[in-house]
């Protein structure tokens, strides 16, 4: 059996980074080198501040770093070297041409393609990591054979992540699986054999599934579109329950309980965010269209939907709760981050690309060589709910003062000056947007507290000190119910309490009459422009 030495990995992100490290942790035979363009991604890799926060991963970078664990922007090197080659770069949803805002944009998979079978000779095993669409492994191999070498042999495989941010280092220690998928040739099998092996360190051998390189594929895809469906079907029943009575985490439980569902995803929230679940089901929406299957692509369509609904219809509430405006009033928004202990909200990734020859114009690398260049850069997003609650805030004029304990703030307002975001209006969020290192501070002369994020730090803050100091009628709008325990104490003390999925205020304040001033749409953003 071919045995697995040497592991190079393009792509020094949030899968590239923690999946080698693990790697690196648990195989202390194998060097592992991880390698990417941006060279201050690298430096950061090498250095005390890692570029990425995951609980654990620092202590399992410094375990190896400098033994058998290396970060380098020498990627030819990398490459020439290993047995095993993982692609880790981004395959973000196209933002242009045919499969716009559905499609996965696959042109860093290609440019890894033809750098790998440029400078490679030999054995090697090309293994996917990033998620990709149905069949993306036979258009690797279609370019490896179209520019094959007589010494050369490459074996392409599929081994999907399935990594869940501020849990990867337990996710990667201890899976739920790992799955390799591989031609069902001779070749095929041996390669998959030889990476199975690697990951025999410390994965029981039942729980490594082997399957074809189409079934693979789909199956990380499907993944996410069911954790995604989960999310949005106990969204809609919030919904429902707030309009009835009932209380989403009592259904949620009831439901949960039955051995058929299972009680994981079913969390009501202002909606899913990440790097996954939103680009990885608009994939499979367009696959079902190319394939001419629109009631399917139709149904996971409503997956999204009802995200983008969750999170208007949770603006909207807090409009409404405001006396119907919140022109001016300050809203402390704790929270930006799409999920606790991570820092990603809207993680913005730069590739620089450069063409291979003027010759070549079709032909990118992803890599600096010796040869005419032309640069171009591409920006991913990764889009946080609390993104598009301060968008729909901000588009009603409030003035927001934002806390996270681990998004930096420069993060922050980068997030909020896209174009999308800003309504091509950048100038806005300086005016209407102020990033606070403390939570009390953001809360100061507050009209209502927003929680965004559900970090365990929320629990514990002193909410009479809190209510002293902000505006009267004081409102909580609870996104992420972390304050669940709290409601008796918490309207004791004064506060009026809005959360997700349940009536906690018997009695709202009353504003103006409904039929002299209509409510606000939850089926459409607010779009007021307010004047600043």
């Amino acid at each position: 059996m071919f045995q697995i030495k040497r592991i190079c990995c393009i792509g020094a992100g949030y899968v590239g980074g923690p999946t080698c490290s693990v790697i690196a942790q648990m195989c202390p035979e194998i060097t592992v080198t991880v390698v990417d363009v941006n060279e201050s991604r690298i430096k950061a890799w090498n250095s005390d501040t890692l570029p990425i926060y995951e609980p654990g991963l620092k202590e399992v970078v410094e375990s190896c770093r400098g033994r058998n664990l290396f970060f380098s922007t020498d990627i030819d090197s990398a490459i020439r070297e290993a047995d095993l080659v993982f692609i880790s770069v981004n395959t973000p949803t196209k933002t242009y041409g045919m499969g716009k805002g559905r499609a996965a944009d696959l042109k860093f998979i290609e440019a890894c393609a033809r750098r790998i079978v440029e400078v490679s000779d030999g054995y090697k095993i090309v293994t996917e990591k990033s998620t990709v669409p149905v069949r993306a492994a036979e258009s690797i191999r279609r370019i490896f054979d179209a520019n094959t070498k007589p010494s050369l042999n490459l074996q392409v495989l599929s081994n999907p992540e399935f990594l869940a941010e501020g849990t990867a280092v337990k996710d990667l220690k201890e899976p739920d699986r790992v799955l390799i998928g591989g031609d069902e040739t001779a070749e095929g099998q041996r390669a998959i054999r030889a990476l199975c092996a690697v990951y025999e360190h410390w994965v029981p051998k039942a729980r490594i599934i082997t399957t074809n390189t189409w079934s693979s594929e789909l199956s990380k895809l499907a993944a996410n579109a069911f954790l995604a469906q989960r999310i949005s079907s106990i969204n809609s029943i919030s919904a429902l329950c707030e309009a009835t009575g009932a209380d989403v985490e009592e259904v949620a439980k009831a439901i949960g309980m039955d051995q058929r569902i299972g009680s994981k995803f079913l969390k009501a929230s202002v909606g899913f965010g990440g790097s996954c679940f939103q680009k990885d089901v608009l994939n499979l929406v367009y696959l079902c269209e190319a394939l001419n299957l629109p009631e399917v692509a139709s149904y996971w369509q409503q997956v999204i939907d009802m995200n983008e609904y969750q999170r208007r219809r949770f603006a909207c509430r807090i409009i409404d709760c405001l006396f119907n405006t919140v022109t001016g009033k300050k809203i402390a928004l704790l929270g930006f981050s799409f999920k606790k202990d991570t820092g990603d909200t809207r993680w913005v990734s730069f590739h620089v690309v450069f063409n291979v020859a003027l010759s070549h114009p079709y032909r990118f690398v992803m890599l600096i060589i010796n040869r005419p260049l032309i640069l171009v850069c591409v920006c991913v997003y990764r889009e946080s709910s609390s993104i598009y609650i301060s968008k729909y805030l901000m588009d009603e004029g409030a003035k927001l003062f934002i806390y996270d304990p681990k998004v930096l703030k420069e993060q922050i307002i980068h997030d909020l000056s896209q174009p999308n975001i800003s309504e091509d209006n950048p100038e806005r969020v300086s005016e209407l947007v102020t990033v606070t290192s403390d939570p009390y501070e953001a809360c100061q002369s507050a009209h209502a507290l927003v929680i965004c994020t559900e970090w365990d730090m929320f629990k514990e803050l002193d909410y009479e000190k809190i209510y002293k100091k902000m505006l009267k009628p004081a409102f909580i709008f609870d996104g992420r119910r972390v304050l669940d325990h709290l409601h008796a104490h918490l309207q004791n003390i004064g506060f009026q309490i809005e959360t997700i999925g349940k009536k906690v205020t018997a009695t709202r304040i009353p504003y103006t009459p409904a039929a002299v001033c209509p409510r606000i749409s939850a089926s459409e953003p607010p779009t007021k422009k307010a004047k600043v």
